[in-house]
């Protein structure tokens, strides 16, 4: 199976070095994050993140489905990811990873588990019909912190896509084109996002947004996800070296001030991709339309 390569000794012994006297090879503080970069697709729901050299793309689809037995008025609601081989020549085609496993547990619990999404809001028919979302995130290019840009772009993607309009008349269900009825956003209830900290000097100094090679060199891990309203939806930390209650904390908070950063981010890139949008006022007038 192949392997990343692992960097040099002269390399590590650089790096820990620098980060020994505060300072990281790429000139960020400690706590900063790389550069947020996000564009849409053409289409409802594509979203494309790039996170310093680091690269995701989200996509969401939806079709008509049964819903779950034991949840007879609730949707369903899937994550999964996908790492490419032109990301990094550790990944295979057809094998699942460690890494993919666990980047879709977080994911699972970060987003679906904390309720992001309100699955109520996709039953059609009570018992019979349901959406049946999926988000899938394929990893185009992978320089570390994984986590924090697949749920960035989940997040974008989620908030972006819009679902088609429907109607019952007479136990009939009547799903409209785009053509027919305006589409319509998903019923999002909060935007849970991912903070990642290598740890480093035996668990008593933690970076932000760690790229491949920090990762690479670094004693453990914690993720902390939280929302801009400072609930925290998640913590794991993955094996490593023991990290203290304090430092942990301390994570914390600067968790939830990345986290209303990145939630300002998402919230401009839609205001820019909706101002692109709505050319001549088209989107205003299909509103009027669906309400008359």
């Amino acid at each position: 199976m192949p392997r990343e390569a692992e960097p040099s000794l002269n390399e590590r012994a650089f790096l820990l070095e620098a980060l020994g006297e505060d300072i990281r090879l790429d000139g960020r503080a400690l706590d900063a994050f790389r550069e947020v970069e996000i564009t849409f697709g053409d289409e409802y729901g594509v979203a494309d993140v790039k996170l310093g050299k680091t690269r995701a793309l989200a996509r969401i689809s939806a079709s008509i489905a049964a819903p779950n037995p034991d949840r007879k008025f609730d949707g369903i609601f899937t994550i999964t990811t996908e790492l490419s081989p032109m990301a990094s020549p550790s990944f295979e085609v057809g094998r699942q990873t460690d890494l993919e496993t666990h980047l879709s547990l977080l994911l699972d619990r970060s987003i679906r588990r904390s309720s992001a999404l309100s699955t109520e809001s996709l039953c059609l028919v009570a018992g019979s019909k349901v959406w049946s979302l999926a988000c899938t995130i394929h990893i185009l290019d992978h320089d570390g912190n994984l986590l924090s840009a697949a749920c960035i772009a989940a997040i974008a993607a989620l908030s972006h896509f819009r679902i088609c309009d429907t109607s019952i008349h007479g136990g009939e269900l009547t799903v409209y084109s785009t053509k027919e009825r305006n589409p319509i956003p998903l019923a999002l209830l909060h935007w849970p996002f991912c903070v990642s900290f290598a740890v480093f000097e035996g668990g008593e100094k933690m970076i932000v947004d760690a790229d491949l090679k920090e990762e690479q060199c670094s004693e453990g891990e914690v993720v902390v996800t939280a929302n801009k309203g400072g609930e925290i939806c998640a913590i794991s930390k993955q094996g490593g070296v023991p990290t203290d209650a304090l430092i942990l904390l301390a994570c914390v908070d600067t968790a939830v001030e990345k986290v209303r950063m990145l939630d300002g981010i998402v919230k401009k890139a839609l205001d820019l991709d909706a101002t692109k949008r709505d050319i001549g006022g088209l989107m205003a007038e299909l509103s009027a339309e669906n309400a008359r």
